[in-house]
């Protein structure tokens, strides 16, 4: 498993602004949280996903690519560090 932690550099203000990941050995996302400006947190396995939050639907390819975007900053994080968003953000 790869953890990712990826800033978006925007000023929309219905989208995230940090997204954390969890991603499986085939490159596709298996748990994502969202947190928004106003520091509100959506989470998904896959099993809920809503209008807001989804798991994506390809492969995410590698982090150094996202980094390289200006409107991203990308780091790889530790397990234990997704893990806090994870438990942060509310179960529905």
């Amino acid at each position: 498993m790869q953890y990712w932690k990826v800033i978006w550099h925007h000023d929309f203000k219905e989208e995230p602004v940090t997204l954390f990941s969890e991603i499986g050995e085939d490159g596709y996302e298996t748990r994502k949280v969202q947190e928004y400006r106003d520091g509100h947190l959506l989470r998904t396995d896959g099993t809920n996903e809503t209008a807001e939050i989804g798991l994506s639907e390809i492969p995410v390819g590698n982090i150094e690519d996202v980094a390289a975007q200006p409107e991203f900053s990308a780091f790889a994080i530790s397990k234990s560090n997704f893990e806090a968003a994870w438990d942060r953000a509310p179960h529905h």
